[in-house]
């Protein structure tokens, strides 16, 4: 058949040729999977449906899955030729959905506020509906009788910790300790092919958006129905948790979602479609750059991050417009040779320093300032060819939200030898100290110290230990330098030092409630040993390292720490039996209570005075999220991502 060119170009783009079978590639589906996945691939008894999620790979990943297999997950390898394999995919191809998973279909319904509603179903069951009108909103309907009621008003939890200050704090007043026990779930969504999620839902207008890595699902936070599903190949080669599923969440602005790729893109989607506004490249993660945390909304922009420290990357936080994604700012975490700073590094180490910015900071809208954490120097393990404390590293930056320049900065752990990096978050508080208002920053760090500054001017007001397990310094100078104790550095035949290199705590939520004052932070008491070795060449895509660690024969414990802001003393503390390798963090509430992911696999609540476990829901997960909460339809929640899913509570009546 001759196809004109003009039909030929239109053909092309619209992928009709690409899509054409001969029927060899039907048979071979029909004979190796349609058993599993069903004629047309929309799922069977043995496989779950696979139509919709062809699109996110290429044909090259597609032959490799289809020939490895997942066989973890019940799928077998399959062996076929090439000469077989092209037929196949290109019959896999005609079962991929034209941008739509399910048939479009409209309808028209009343409300009971008198209203008419017409539009696209999204989803429905037999008591709700979520219905898209012409404007792209969203509305999420219940049924009433003859009519549908729309849930409107919802309190929600807008960004990764609940308020741009980072204190997970919520005023909610439904949970309290008298009814808490009748906590109970309430709906589950499970992200296919996930294992361990580490996302913090985000929740606006009833909408809970939550991701995992290059995804982001949209959901009726009251049912946990899909609304829709982004998600965008991932790039074989991508380094550290680029390559491993992890992100940690959303930013929302306006009508706007925005999210960091595996691949260390920052991306914007339309919050009621998912569809793609724009895509700028943060970093080339050729050069060992991938992303995974939150950003975070500041101003007009929209700030991230990235990792990579520990294969040599250099650092950087950086700005985008909300708009357009066009980058406003960039700041450096390792200068360049003669930039302020660089005196700091001796030796060849500066070249490949490290300082990554993996995790969200924290803004304060009065003062126009983000607080950004960085993360530890690369040959984290041997420090020969880094002599000095090497800025900006363990750091926390406070920098102007509108340009990037640095107001100042911090340093807890300089010429870090440990991969103590400082990326815990920095707490925005404004409260009384030692009797007069003040702007204060608070940060439990990886180092074993927890520390009050004004946020102002970086003034260190407190620095005090948090754990008992601490050897490799007796204290925090006047100065805010560590007080480092003697043969403590990684060694050939190996040096035990407390706290382990997964810190006396890590980048799991704290929280902060300001009727008790407390901190609520959850700890390691445990111990590593470093082995120092030889660093070697850089290379792209490799761990950069010098050296090694693993966890000091100690009986390592999990406990959970509430702090006095003011003097630093542990108020009460929660031990829990297990073998402390969990990474859940916590949420207090008004009502007096500490909500937190337990070390034996439960979600837990404290009375936030005391101490005093109130509740525990077995959900039998290695904990790597912390919860949040919002209300929907006049009822309060507790959400968290449990394994591979996300679970909703309530009280029940």
């Amino acid at each position: 058949m001759r196809i004109p060119f003009f039909l030929l170009t239109a053909l092309l783009c619209a992928g009709w040729l690409e899509a054409q079978d001969d029927g060899r590639g039907r048979a071979q589906f029909e004979d190796r999977c349609a058993r599993c996945h069903g004629s047309d691939a929309n799922g069977g008894e043995l496989g779950p449906p696979i139509a919709s999620r062809l699109r996110a790979h290429d044909d090259q990943q597609l032959a490799a899955l289809i020939r490895t297999g997942l066989p973890g997950r019940g799928m077998p390898p399959i062996p076929v030729s090439e000469a077989e394999m092209g037929p196949l995919i290109r019959f896999l191809r005609t079962l991929q959905p034209r941008g739509r998973v399910r048939p479009v279909e409209h309808l028209r319904v009343e409300t009971t506020d008198n209203r008419v509603l017409e539009g696209e179903v999204l989803n429905e069951g037999f008591n709700d509906l979520q219905l898209r009108t012409a404007d792209h909103k969203v509305h999420l309907l219940r049924r009433a009788g003859e009519h549908y009621r729309e849930v409107t008003s919802q309190t929600g939890w807008p960004t990764y910790n609940g308020d741009p200050g980072g204190n997970r704090y919520t005023t909610l007043s439904q949970i309290t300790p008298a009814n808490v026990s009748r906590l109970a779930p309430q709906w589950i969504f499970a992200l296919p092919e996930t294992s361990h999620l580490e996302v913090t839902p985000v929740v606006v207008d009833g909408i809970m958006y939550v991701t995992s890595g290059n995804e982001c699902y949209a959901l009726d936070a009251g049912t946990g129905r899909q609304i829709w599903h982004y998600r965008r190949p991932k790039t074989p080669g991508t380094p550290g948790e680029g390559a491993s599923g992890i992100n940690r969440g959303v930013a929302l602005a306006g009508d706007r979602v925005f999210m960091e790729t595996a691949e260390a893109h920052i991306i914007a989607l339309n919050r009621y479609t998912g569809e793609l506004l724009w895509d700028t490249q943060m970093a080339d993660w050729r050069l060992s750059y991938f992303a995974t945390s939150a950003p975070l909304t500041a101003g007009s922009l929209v700030v991230g991050g990235v990792g990579g420290g520990e294969h040599g990357s250099r650092g950087f936080v950086a700005a985008f417009d909300q708009a357009t994604g066009k980058e406003a700012w960039r700041f450096w975490t390792i200068p360049a040779p003669g930039e302020p700073g660089s005196e700091t590094w001796k030796g060849k180490g500066i070249a490949h320093g490290g300082a990554p910015t993996w995790f969200t900071g924290t803004y304060d809208a009065e003062l126009d300032t983000v607080y950004w954490p960085t993360g530890n120097p690369s040959a984290e393990y041997n420090g020969d060819d880094r002599l000095g404390d090497n800025l900006y590293s363990d750091c926390i930056l406070a920098l102007d939200a509108k340009t990037g320049r640095l107001k100042w900065h911090f340093q807890t752990t300089p010429h870090d030898l440990w991969d103590w990096d400082a990326t815990e978050t920095p707490m925005v508080i404004d409260r009384a100290w030692q009797g007069q208002p003040r702007k204060l920053l608070v940060q439990a760090n990886r180092n074993g110290f927890f520390y009050v500054w004004d946020r102002t001017d970086g003034k260190m007001l407190l620095a005090k230990p948090f754990v008992e397990h601490l050897t490799w310094a007796s204290g925090i100078g006047a100065d805010g330098r560590p007080i480092r104790n003697p043969n403590q550095e990684p060694a050939e035949a190996g040096t035990r030092v407390c706290p382990s290199q997964d810190g006396a705590t890590n980048w799991f939520s704290p929280s902060f409630n300001p009727a008790t004052g407390l901190f609520y932070v959850q700890t390691f008491e445990k111990c590593s040993v470093y082995t120092k070795r030889e660093i070697g060449e850089w290379q792209a895509g490799r761990e950069y390292l010098g050296g090694t660690q693993r966890t000091a024969p100690d009986k390592p414990e999990r406990v959970l720490k509430a702090i006095e802001l003011e003097t630093g003393r542990i108020a009460w503390e929660l031990p829990q039996p297990g073998p402390a390798v969990s990474w859940g963090g916590t949420l207090a509430t008004a009502t007096n209570l500490v909500i937190f992911g337990e070390e034996g696999g439960a979600l837990m609540a404290a009375d936030a005075t005391t101490g005093r476990p109130l509740w525990s829901f077995p959900a039998n997960q290695l904990w790597k999220a912390s919860p949040m909460t919002y209300v929907f339809d006049g009822k309060q929640y507790i959400a968290v991502a449990a394994g591979g899913t996300i679970l909703a509570f309530g009280v029940d009546e």
